[in-house]
């Protein structure tokens, strides 16, 4: 066997070995990823519930269909982990496979194969949230809630869980903190608007929400991101996102820049132009840091344009 093909159950018993650290031996046994195969028999589709604890709140349409039509094709291959239903000992709760699961569901297949195991409600919402940070299509924000649940109810530290899964302890560490950012802003990074990396640059910010949604409209990348949060310059425009009639390009040219700095000098303190030359209007931004710069700009200002300095031109 050639160590390609052997890397990835290489990498399945290091797994093993963690999760038995982080679940005690007996848990960790029924987490499909580290278990040796396990006995399993057919149940009704229609007698499973979801789990209540389950932390994925997104399912990818696209990936959904294309599972759906292997299991149409091919059954589902893989057995989902249940245990008996704490309210009604005739039906089953979901403990992990809900991806397939639901795409039996969808295939409208009676029955599908699942390993029935005795836990109790600690053991199923510690296994549900490992088993889906087991996996690599979950949201950044549904990762750090899993995190977070894990260190809070569980106990778990940082390090204990990056051993555990396979992560760096920086990398926990920083989807943790994007749990700090606004509702809203936690929202752009679910629905793929911005990354976690542009999350990450806003955290303790309070203008976290109205970068956010800047940034958004601009398409702006986390590099481009980094350099207007240190104040400099790296590219000539921003393409702005947004629906049909709607959009437009954020001008950014020689003169905008002129102006900016213009304006910077003229009041003191740093400022920002961003024009949307397609809907003829932008965002006027003027930075400060103290209370006493706030009432210098408007002393300046003195409810009066500012000399020698013109609009943007289309």
């Amino acid at each position: 066997m050639s160590p390609e093909a052997k890397k990835p159950a290489e990498q399945r018993k290091r797994l093993g070995r963690g999760l038995s650290a982080l679940l005690g031996e007996a848990a960790a046994e029924t987490a499909p990823v580290a278990s040796a195969p396990r006995a399993a028999k057919l149940v009704p589709v229609g007698s499973i519930r979801p789990n209540e604890f389950q932390p994925r709140r997104q399912f990818n349409k696209e990936e959904m269909e294309e599972l759906t039509g292997s299991v149409k094709a091919h059954g589902v291959l893989q057995p989902i982990l249940v245990r008996r239903d704490p309210k009604d000992a005739n039906r089953y709760e979901l403990i992990a496979g809900e991806r397939r699961w639901r795409a039996a569901q969808a295939a409208q297949l009676h029955e599908i194969p699942a390993v029935v195991r005795d836990l109790t409600d600690t053991e199923t919402l510690e296994l549900a949230l490992i088993e889906n940070l087991q996996r690599e299509d979950l949201t950044p924000i549904e990762e750090a809630r899993a995190f977070r649940r894990l260190m809070d109810e569980f106990g778990h530290t940082q390090e204990k869980l990056a051993q555990a899964l396979g992560k760096s302890r920086s990398l926990i560490a920083n989807l943790v903190r994007l749990l700090d950012l606004p509702p809203e802003v936690q929202q752009m990074i679910e629905r793929g608007q911005l990354s976690a990396g542009h999350g990450r640059l806003l955290v303790n910010r309070a203008d976290a929400t109205l970068l956010a949604g800047e940034w958004v409209r601009g398409a702006i990348t986390v590099r481009e991101a980094e350099a207007l949060i240190a104040g400099t310059k790296t590219r000539p425009q921003l393409r702005q996102k947004g629906k049909p009639g709607k959009g437009g390009t954020i001008l950014r040219d020689a003169n905008t820049d002129d102006l900016e700095r213009r304006m910077t000098h003229s009041l003191g303190v740093k400022v920002r132009i961003l024009h949307n030359k397609g809907l003829q209007s932008g965002i006027f931004q003027v930075y400060y840091s103290t209370l006493d710069q706030l009432d210098d700009i408007i002393d300046r200002i003195g409810g009066t344009s500012v000399p020698g300095v013109k609009p943007p031109q289309n």
